[in-house]
This record gives structure tokens, C-alpha cells and sequence, in this order.
């Protein structure tokens, strides 16, 4: 319920009267302190992330913004009764609301309608190397550019657009519903408040040809698997003179054939020979930067899993370098020689000798087996 809502101006800590350059740095502070991916362990940053996010969309529409100012949140609540407005009437209230649920604007404003352009999406494939050290590319996309033969009017060359009779080139028309008065688009020249007779010929009267063009893309370093990197006004173009979309480039990164992921941190299955695990030695760890040098102690198990500190991923919104996990696997001799089976096997009688200090895990082992069956 709209009650229980907080006021906006309040969520995002800005005065009333902010214009909309003090609204944008005020969501991203805010949007930054609670979004989710940094409040792992917050069971409300998502709720406050999402509030965050409504009363901005709300304050930077101007429809929106008006009606809020003047009704509070009932003047965005389709639900709303007549008795929540004051001043401008009943009509004027609902005509509002109604209008910016058509997209129209309002009921207030007239004209041709601008719209924004769709947005795109751009599939990127990158390596765990690219997507932790950061990666510039070039991609195609599509592009737009004014028509040649029309000069982007979208008539056929000789003709030009006329005005719309329908709603008087205002790109509305007043519609009467009972008691109900709403503002919707023309249908007839669909909010452009012109309509083309005779269409161009190459562009369809579209005004646009379509093209192909070469983009800078620079992924940060620290991306994860599925994020978005924006490329603004690069999708495709407004209606009646509206911005373009924006570019979205989607971020897959390939599995890795050494490592595994886990937001900023890695993981690697680490084998080492028998010998090593039972008496210890130095070991070559692989890493994103190169090789190092790593201890085993003596008498290491298999599943044994050591820390390497900051050996991981520079997160994409810290400073701070994950960790690399190594995971021991220790690996069983095969193929042996008969030379080898039986020094193996007098290995094994000679441990048998030293009673259970040889094999602490295994005497423990036993003893749970046999307290199951008592």
C-alpha cells in the first residue's frame, strides 16, 4: 500500500526541488550502498536497492514527478479514489495518472510524441585471463543514418509529410470515457502529429537507412559471468526526435580447463604424488600471473585444501584481490614395475609395524565401523 511507502525525495536524500543531475548522483550513491552484490549478507539491501531504484525512475520522469509532487503517492496508485485529489479536480487527476500509463505524457501536454529507441543486446564471449585483468575489443552493430534520397523526412523526394488531421498535428486525441477524460496516441499518424502520403521508396518512410559500424568496448577488469557492460545511445534510434536506445554487451566468460571461479576468488584441483604427500616437498602451483612455489608438509591427505592469499580475481567494485583454494588430490602409483609392487609392499609391512600411528584416519575409521554394529 501507498502508505507504508517512504517518500522518495527522502530514500534517495535529496531536497524537493533537485534538478535531475542532483537525482542522478544521488542513486548511484545510494544504488552503490545497497545494492546486493555488495550486501552479501544484508537480508534488506535487495528491498532497499529496489526502493532506491522505483523513487528515481519516479523523480527523473517529469509526468511521473509532477504528480507525485502534487499528489504524493497517490497520484501514482491507479487504484486511488476521488477523494485523494484536491485542486485540479477529479478529471485532471485521473487524466494524469491514466495518460502516464498510456505513455502519453499526460493529460496536460500535447504535441508529437517522443519516444526512446529500443535497446540492444551484443553476446560477448571472453576468457577468465580477459575477464580478470580487463579486455578492449571492436564489435559491428547495427547503425542508422538519415536517408539519402528522403534526407531522412521519410517522403518520397518531391513530396513531404502532411499534417495530421486527425489530431491537428498534436500527436493525441482526446478520448471520453464516462466520467473519465484520457489523452492517447493518434492512431492515425501514431503520435508524430504528421503522416507520410506518399512514403520513400528506399527507406519505406522510415527516414533511416540501416548500416553497419565498429564499436570500442572496453570490459572491466573483475567482470563476472552474465554481467552487462552499457554502451549509451548506441541502439537504435528514437521516434520524432528521441534519444537512441542504448547497447548492451552481455558477458559470458568460457569455463576454464585449470581453474573454477567463485566471484573473486579461484580454485584449482592440485594432484601430487604419493611420495610428496607422505614426506613433504616443494610443489609448482599454477596461477593467473604465472607459476609459484608452494610447501606440502609431510603426511598430507587427499581433499586437504590450502590458501593462497590474494592469488584470485580483483573484484570489479574493490580493491581487494581474492584468494586462490588449492586443493590436493593425491595421486595412486599405476602401471608399477614388479621391482616396484614389491618395495611397495615391504613399505607397507614395515608401516604395519609402527601399530596405528601410521594410519590415525584409518583406526578411527574402524572403530566408528565397529560401534555401528555393537
Amino acid at each position: 500500500m501507498s502508505k507504508s511507502k517512504r517518500d522518495y525525495y527522502e530514500v534517495l536524500g535529496v531536497a524537493k526541488g533537485s534538478s535531475d543531475e542532483e537525482l542522478k548522483k544521488a542513486y548511484r550513491k545510494m544504488a552503490m550502498k545497497h545494492h546486493p552484490d555488495r550486501n552479501p549478507d544484508s537480508k534488506t539491501a535487495e528491498a532497499q536497492f529496489k526502493e532506491v531504484k522505483e523513487a528515481y525512475e519516479t523523480l527523473t520522469d517529469p509526468n511521473k514527478r509532477a504528480a507525485y509532487d502534487q499528489y504524493g503517492h497517490a497520484g501514482l496508485d491507479q487504484s486511488m479514489g476521488g477523494g485523494g485529489f484536491g485542486g485540479g479536480g477529479f478529471s485532471d487527476a485521473f487524466g494524469d495518472i491514466f495518460g502516464d500509463i498510456f505513455g502519453q505524457g499526460g493529460g496536460r501536454q500535447s504535441g508529437p510524441q517522443v519516444y526512446k529507441g529500443a535497446d540492444l543486446r551484443y553476446n560477448m564471449e571472453i576468457t577468465l585471463e580477459q575477464a580478470a585483468e580487463g579486455y578492449t575489443t571492436q564489435i559491428r552493430v547495427p547503425s542508422w543514418s538519415d536517408c539519402k534520397p528522403c534526407k531522412g523526412s521519410g517522403a518520397e523526394p518531391g513530396s513531404k509529410p502532411e499534417r495530421c488531421t486527425t489530431c491537428d498535428g498534436h500527436g493525441q486525441v482526446r478520448v471520453q470515457q464516462g466520467f473519465f477524460s484520457m489523452q492517447q496516441t493518434c492512431p492515425k499518424c501514431r503520435g508524430a502529429g504528421e503522416y507520410i502520403p506518399k512514403p520513400c521508396k528506399t527507406c519505406h518512410g522510415s527516414g533511416k537507412h540501416k548500416e553497419q559500424k565498429t564499436l570500442e568496448i572496453k570490459i572491466p577488469g573483475g567482470i563476472d559471468d552474465g554481467m552487462r557492460v552499457r554502451s549509451v545511445g548506441n541502439g537504435e534510434p528514437g521516434v520524432n526526435g528521441g534519444p537512441s536506445g542504448d547497447l548492451y554487451v552481455e558477458v559470458r566468460v568460457k569455463s576454464h580447463k585449470v581453474f573454477e571461479r567463485d566471484g573473486s576468488d579461484l580454485h584449482v584441483q592440485m594432484p601430487i604424488s604419493f611420495a610428496t604427500a607422505t614426506i613433504g616437498g616443494d610443489i609448482e602451483v599454477p596461477t593467473l600471473s604465472g607459476r609459484v612455489e608452494f610447501p606440502i608438509p609431510e603426511g598430507t591427505q587427499t581433499g586437504k585444501t590450502f590458501r593462497l592469499r590474494s592469488k584470485g580475481i580483483k573484484g570489479l567494485r574493490s580493491s581487494l584481490v581474492g584468494d586462490l583454494f588449492v586443493h590436493i588430490a593425491v595421486e595412486t602409483p599405476v602401471k608399477l614395475t614388479d621391482e616396484q609392487k614389491s618395495l611397495l609392499q615391504k613399505f607397507d609391512e614395515s608401516l604395519k609395524t609402527g601399530g596405528n600411528k601410521h594410519n590415525p584416519h584409518q583406526q578411527g575409521w574402524f572403530d566408528g565401523v565397529k560401534s555401528f554394529f555393537s
